[in-house]
Order: structure tokens, then C-alpha cells, then sequence
């Protein structure tokens, strides 16, 4: 059931005085039941989204006379001119449904993950017959066997390659049924033991399988203990070949082992948080620890914290982060508890399946993992803080060198890729406010041009971005760039000028950047201007730049080679 408030009309900003008494007046009739509140701003738009055990009880403590408010409470009631409840039949859905607002809405006032990617895992199906590793970015519940998350993935892609290397489990994704005539190279070369032909039992096979998973719940006693028994038995068969092989895969893993392992602890899995600050800023790292092996880590930077808690960034970061098809581990180790540590457990735990704990731990090796977090965290921060300064500098510069009336905090680039003028498209990245913004990038295929001119596709491609309506995944109107990248010179640059020409919108701010041949030094073009300016090498200026026409370069090659390769496919199949 919804108790909401009659949207305001009025899009200006009314009286203050008579927006306060329209969200009080509604605190006397509140629900005292568990839910989640919303507080809207005088254009509707939601600023803040909060959860309750008993609605009335909180929504009215902030606006207690007297109150002890943060400054940024203070802020967020300054700002509320209308509510609405949301009323949910348990506290715990009160908090499910309070993270999936946020994360459809997020508002101002909250504290917002900027993170929507879905993370890689290793899927391992052991009721299978013949179960193989896949990798997936959702977790079912389909009682497979699901590893990680693995950030970066290249973690992951590690842990495959070594698992390749010392166990011989079956890659191919053929039906194995034992008939298959002939087995494939991977047996050759003794990565497989060729169950599809009969070599291998099931029972051979599943044994195996158990060796892997027990590699990767990080059981080393049992999985080195397996593997001496099956070395023992080969020897006493006199197999002394295949004795060897499995001596050197114990090798194998005991050296991975003694380099991976980050503490030794019970191989329990363990996601790590670790919290830093510094001004206004702040910044939390998550380590992945599965049986003892730190596995990835993922990196949560806030340029503005000020006013915000500890214990709101660590809640926050739990809520929003699990929220997603993330499956939580055995235990969380946490820089500070939080208030509603036991609502998170409950939460974490049905998610799982299984009891979840959630410390702070102070003292023994748990702390220091949560202390190697921390330092973490730290280094992370500063480099945030490094790269946040250089970023301000480079604009300066880019302002100064252009000579815009205002630094530009949205940088749009397009690039052009073909092969001898086939499979021609185009590409453009966004940057924003400091970071690549992936969500607007868009990607053309050249539509009015035959054969390799760069310049009419050029033209084509900034017409149909700035002239056409280009949307969001939202379906919002992806907004005007304050400045414009070319990758090229006079020619891509004029091609370009000439769209926005045409468009009415001359008065954007456009340049083109290229290297001359030979030189080492970037050339960036402007309209009206014969000569280039050669940017400084080692600029903050010329890195901005540089990255972005390199991103641009690559997003482009990226697609051109994706649309080559289905071309050829129907020649391969029609062999």
C-alpha cells in the first residue's frame, strides 16, 4: 500500500515557508508500520529514499525541534517539500525494496554506488555427468557450484589458465556420451582425458572435478592429499608416466599456493571492506577472499562524502553492492559495525541460503586482512585525489588553449575505422566530470558513404549525433557536449564543422587533434586556424586529450572488427 502526496504542479520554486508546512503537515498521519519514505524536492524529482522499522518514528525525528541534525539532514530537510510512503510487511523488505529505489533513482542526498556492471563467476555443474567451468555473470539457483566474484577479470582468467594446466578437465562443449570416434588435440597434449571416446569413466572424470572444486574453495590439505594418493597408486601400478604427471601437477600448486595465499586462515570466504578518507573525500575497497585466496577487489571513490557517516558509507556500499546478483560469502569483515547489523545478516543470509556472519574483527589475522583493506583503500584514494587534480588542471588548460568561456566538463570524440573504405563506421566516447562515461558512448555504421573518405563520414556521423535524437538507455536526450574531439586534422575537422554548420550550431566548440608524421607531439586543430597548436607532450592537457581520442580509437576498431568478422562468416559456413 502507498500513502502519497498530491505531486505539486507549480515547477517554480513557491514560498519555503509554505513547502514546510506541507511536508509537516503530513507527520500526524504517518503509518507506524515498517516501510520506506521518499522525500521529493519542489520539482518532484526524488532527493533522498530511506528505509523504517516504524515510519512515523523516523520520518519525525527530522523535524524534531532541537534535533542534533548533520549538516547534510539539515540540507535534505531544507530541500524536502513533499513525501510519500511506501508501507512493506517486515523491516527486511522495507530494506530490498529501499536499495532497488535507489539504485533505480538515485538521489542526491543518498549515498549511490557508481557501479551497474555484473560480475564474472565460475559455474561448475557437479550434478552433471561430465560437469565443465563455464563463466557467467549471473548466479542461478540451479545448485550448480558458483566461484568468485572475480574483479578485475583477469583474475579470473588466471585461475582458468592454471586450472587448464593441472587439471584435465574436458573444455570442449560437445555431447559426452563415450562413442565419439576419435579424441581431440586437448588429449593429445594430456589436458583431457578424452572421456567422449570411453578413455575415462565417469567416476575417473568426477574425481577430478572434486580436485577442482576443492582447488578453488581453497581446501589444499584434501586436494594435495587426493592428488599423493593418486601419484602412490600410479607408482604402484608401475604407470610411472602418468605418476610423474600428477608429482608435477602437485609441484604446480603448491607454488601457486605459496604465492596467492594472503594469510593462512581457515578457508572460509571472506569479503573485506576497508574504509579511507581524506577531506571531503573517501573511499572503500572490497576484497575478495575465497579459501584463503585473494581473488580481486573492487574500488568505491565518493569526490563528496562530507556530512556522510562511516557507518552510511560501509551500510550503503553492503546494500546497494549485494543488492545486485551478487552472492554474498560465508563472512564480512567490516572497518566499523553498523546499526542494523542484524537486519544486513538476515538479508545476506537468505540470500545465500545459509547463515552469513558480519564482524569487526580486532585482532588476529581477520584483522589483519581488514587492515590490508584499509591500506588499500588509502593508496586507492590518493590516486583518486592525484588523478581528480590532474583532470582540473587539464581542463584549465584545455580552456585556456581554446579560448572557452567556461571549462569543459562534457568532452564528446568521434572516430572513423575501415578497411580499404569496407565495413566503415564511426565511434564516440563521452567524458565526464573526470571519467569516461560508458553509458553514452554510441557507435555508427556509415550509411551515405561509399569506399575510404573519411571526411564525408565524418560529416555524416556529427549530423546524425547532433542533428538526429540520440537517447540514453533511459530514453532521456543525451545532452550537448562544451566540447567537441575530432580525431584528424584540417580535413576531418572542416567535415565536421560543415555538419554542425548545417546544424545551426556553429557556436560549439570543436577541434581537431592528430599527430604529425614522424613526430611524437600531439597537433590540435581549431576552425579558422591554419596552423595547429602543438600541445605539450607530457601536458595535463595533452593526456586528457590523448586518452580520449585513444578510447574513441579503440571503440571504433573494437565494432569495425565485430562487423568484419560476422561477414565472414557465411563464407566459412558455405565451405
Amino acid at each position: 500500500m502507498s500513502h502519497a502526496s498530491s505531486t505539486l504542479s507549480d515547477r517554480q520554486m513557491p514560498n519555503s515557508e509554505l513547502l514546510k508546512n506541507h511536508v509537516e503537515g503530513k507527520l500526524d498521519h504517518l503509518p507506524k508500520q515498517p516501510g520506506v519514505y521518499l522525500f521529493k524536492d519542489h520539482v518532484d524529482d526524488i532527493i533522498y529514499i530511506g528505509k523504517a522499522a516504524v515510519l512515523a518514528d523516523r520520518v519525525r525525528s527530522y523535524f524534531q525541534k532541537g534535533a542534533d541534525l548533520s549538516p547534510k539532514i539539515r540540507a535534505l530537510v531544507a530541500h524536502a517539500v513533499d513525501l510519500e510512503t511506501i508501507i512493506t510487511k517486515s523491516e527486511l523488505e522495507a530494506l530490498i525494496l529501499e536499495s532497488n529505489l535507489i539504485k533505480r533513482h538515485r538521489p542526491r542526498f543518498n549515498v549511490v554506488l557508481r557501479d551497474d556492471k555484473h560480475y564474472p563467476y565460475l559455474r561448475l555443474p557437479i550434478h552433471d555427468d561430465f560437469p565443465r567451468l563455464s563463466i557467467v555473470r549471473r548466479v542461478k539457483n540451479d545448485k550448480a557450484l558458483y566461484f568468485g566474484p572475480y574483479v578485475p577479470t583477469g583474475a579470473m582468467r588466471e585461475t582458468l589458465k592454471v586450472i587448464r594446466k593441472v587439471f584435465p578437465l574436458a573444455t570442449c562443449k560437445i555431447e559426452i556420451d563415450g562413442l565419439a570416434d576419435r579424441a581431440c588435440l586437448e588429449f593429445e597434449i594430456k589436458r583431457c582425458m578424452a572421456p567422449c571416446t570411453g578413455n575415462q569413466t565417469k567416476e575417473d572424470y568426477h574425481r577430478i572435478v572434486r580436485q577442482v572444486r576443492w582447488f578453488l574453495e581453497g581446501r589444499d590439505q584434501e586436494l594435495l592429499t587426493s592428488l599423493r594418493d593418486d601419484m602412490h597408486a600410479l607408482a604402484e601400478r608401475e604407470a610411472f608416466e602418468d605418476a610423474a604427471r600428477v608429482r608435477d601437477r602437485i609441484v604446480k600448486i603448491e607454488r601457486m599456493l605459496e604465492k596467492q595465499r594472503v594469510t593462512q586462515i581457515s578457508p572460509v570466504d571472506q569479503d573485506v571492506l576497508g574504509l579511507a578518507r581524506a577531506g571531503i573525500a573517501a573511499d572503500v575497497q572490497l576484497l575478495f577472499v575465497r579459501g584463503g585466496l585473494l581473488i580481486g577487489r573492487r574500488d568505491f571513490f565518493w569526490a563528496d562524502a562530507g556530512g556522510v557517516s562511516d557507518e552510511e558509507l560501509v551500510r550503503a556500499t553492503l546494500e546497494q553492492f549485494y543488492n545486485k546478483a551478487i552472492f554474498p560469502p560465508k563472512e564480512l569483515l567490516l572497518p566499523v559495525m553498523i546499526e542494523d547489523h542484524k537486519l544486513m545478516r538476515q538479508w545476506l543470509s537468505e540470500k545465500k541460503g545459509e547463515s552469513v556472519r558480519v564482524v569487526v574483527p580486532e585482532r588476529g589475522t581477520k584483522h589483519q586482512l581488514q587492515q590490508l583493506a584499509q591500506e588499500n583503500a588509502i593508496v586507492a584514494l590518493n590516486e583518486h585525489l592525484r588523478l581528480q587534480n590532474e583532470s582540473r588542471e587539464a581542463i584549465q588548460e584545455l580552456q585556456q588553449l581554446l579560448g572557452l568561456s567556461m571549462q569543459p566538463h562534457r568532452i564528446e570524440c568521434f572516430d572513423i575505422s575501415n578497411t580499404m573504405g569496407a565495413q566503415s563506421v564511426a565511434s564516440m566516447v563521452v567524458w565526464e566530470n573526470g571519467r569516461m562515461k560508458k553509458s553514452d558512448y554510441r557507435r555508427f555504421r556509415i550509411k551515405t558513404v561509399e569506399g575510404a573518405n573519411d571526411f564525408a563520414s565524418m560529416h555524416e556521423v556529427v549530423k546524425r549525433r547532433y542533428g538526429g535524437t540520440l537517447a540514453t538507455k533511459s530514453g532521456k536526450v543525451l545532452p550537448f557536449p562544451d566540447l567537441i574531439v575530432i580525431d584528424g586534422g584540417i580535413g576531418q575537422l572542416g567535415a565536421a564543422m560543415e555538419a554542425m554548420t548545417d546544424l545551426g550550431l556553429s557556436q560549439v566548440a570543436v577541434c581537431g587533434l592528430a599527430k604529425a608524421k614522424g613526430e611524437k607531439d600531439e597537433r590540435m586543430y581549431l576552425p579558422g586556424h591554419k596552423s595547429p597548436i602543438v600541445l605539450p607532450l607530457k601536458s595535463p592537457g595533452s593526456r586528457l586529450v590523448q586518452t580520449i581520442r585513444d578510447e574513441a580509437h579503440r571503440f571504433a576498431i573494437t565494432y569495425h572488427r565485430k562487423l568484419r568478422a560476422e561477414a565472414l562468416i557465411p563464407v566459412v559456413s558455405s565451405r
